[in-house]
């Protein structure tokens, strides 16, 4: 009886050479997050700069030899960091959905479905009618305008939770009603928009037929009916197995197996996987048998190494020489402007439906407008797929930056000048009661 060989083990340089990778991109990712936070700045800014300095941006330009060495150009080396990064992405999109506060869109239900529809379906449409028109400079090769321009619509459209809310904790607005109608609605935005990134991973792969469009979006339909029929009574399940056990051991590893679960599920049918790890997420958030506490750890591992490691990741990816060229800065301007205006429009059309007044709009649009970690996700994604190029990619994590840099200025001086509207207006009711109860204490006296 023979055995086959078995399978060689990791080269000891290329061990050396990961292990030091996964160090300098952690170290940087950290300081420059803490770094971005004492400016005011989301982490996620710092996080993706770390990797961008690593990368072709900088280090390539300034120690080449160096940077050879650290990231050589093999496959097999930068699939290692890939696929920590794969896995990071998955756990974060896996706790973001466990987050979901689902209690905040039934109570402010109509209000935030008309926001967020309106902040959807506005950059959508310009998203979509920006990629068509710019497939020329930033459509790689071989790829079908309709995906690309289907793609960069999903880009633009999203709206980033984690980040919104880290903001509105740090200025204190997290409880109040404006704190929560952007939370209701960007909840709906992420919902829709992992949704969305589905559909058109699936058009990326299988190519754009009827067939495949019908396929790709009844099958995420699909898993959602899945997810809610026969996915939330095993989940229920199987978290409450684990809280028999002490420690919170038992409940990390059953919600990590979810999700990885649920990601290869959806990978398998060639949707997203990042879809799978969310909506696994979510049906652990909404269990009743979930004990939050026992799930702080992961909570607490994922955010402060997974994540950051992910978005440092990213950061290599992009090439910010590439706006020496003309025609590429000018994409980058104009995609920018699409996204900036379509979210901000959008959103501000939405509140003002809801009789929100222009500057409770204006807060909410700067809300909304917040792509960071989400945005970073779809661009990985179109990566991934072929569907994006290093330039187009480079583009669209710009984008999460600058509007993730945006929102906290213009939400607080919106948030502001909302306030004092408010004072002026309870001083002129005070003033105007007060008017109409003078002749009466005159009569009466």
């Amino acid at each position: 009886m023979t055995f086959a060989d078995p399978v060689p083990t990791m080269a000891p340089h290329s061990l050396l050479v990961f292990l030091l990778q996964i160090a300098f991109l952690l170290l940087l990712a950290f300081v420059l997050g803490r770094l971005a936070e004492r400016f005011r700045m989301p982490a996620v800014v710092g996080e993706l700069c770390a990797g961008m300095l690593l990368g072709p941006s900088v280090l390539q330009h300034v120690l080449p030899a160096f940077s050879r060495w650290l990231l050589p150009q093999q496959p097999e080396q930068m699939h290692l960091l890939d696929a920590t990064g794969q896995l990071g992405v998955l756990l974060l999109v896996g706790v973001t959905g466990a987050e979901l506060n689902f209690g905040l869109v039934r109570k402010r239900g109509v209000t935030a479905a008309r926001v967020s529809i309106a902040g959807l379906v506005l950059p959508l449409g310009l998203g979509i009618a920006t990629g068509f028109a710019l497939s020329g400079v930033l459509m790689p090769a071989g790829v079908d305008a309709k995906v690309f321009a289907f793609f960069l619509g999903v880009a633009m459209c999203v709206t980033a939770i984690p980040v919104i809310a880290k903001t509105l904790l740090d200025m204190k607005l997290l409880h109040r009603d404006i704190g929560q109608l952007i939370l209701s609605a960007g909840v709906v935005d992420d919902i829709v928009g992992w949704f969305l990134l589905s559909v058109v991973s699936a058009m990326a792969t299988a190519g754009l037929t009827a067939g495949v469009v019908a396929t790709s979006v009844l099958h995420p339909v699909g898993v959602v009916l899945f997810a809610l029929l026969i996915g939330r009574p095993l989940v229920g399940a199987a978290l409450r197995r684990a809280a028999r056990s002490e420690g919170s051991a038992a409940t990390i590893t059953t919600v990590v197996v979810l999700v990885v679960f649920g990601a290869a599920a959806t990978q398998a049918m060639k949707l997203e996987a990042i879809f799978g790890a969310f909506v696994c997420g979510v049906l652990v958030g909404t269990s009743k048998d979930l004990d939050r506490e026992k799930l702080e750890p992961l909570k607490t591992c994922v955010l402060a190494f997974l994540a950051p490691l992910f978005f440092a990741t990213a950061g290599l990816r992009m090439d910010l020489t590439a706006l020496r060229h003309p025609e590429i800065l000018a994409a980058a301007c104009a995609v920018l402007a699409v996204a900036v205006i379509g979210k901000f429009s959008g959103a501000f059309l939405g509140a003002r439906l809801s009789r929100l007044n222009r500057w409770e709009a204006l807060a909410l649009g700067a809300g909304m407008n917040c792509r960071g970690v989400v945005e970073v996700v779809v661009a990985m994604t179109g990566l991934r797929l072929g569907v994006l190029n290093t330039d187009s990619y480079t583009i669209i994590v710009l984008v999460a930056i600058v509007t993730s840099l945006m929102t906290p200025p213009v939400l607080r001086l919106a948030m502001a000048r909302a306030e004092d509207r408010a004072e002026a207006e309870l001083a002129l009711k005070d003033d105007d009661s007060g008017r109409s109860a003078s002749p009466n204490s005159e009569v009466t006296s």
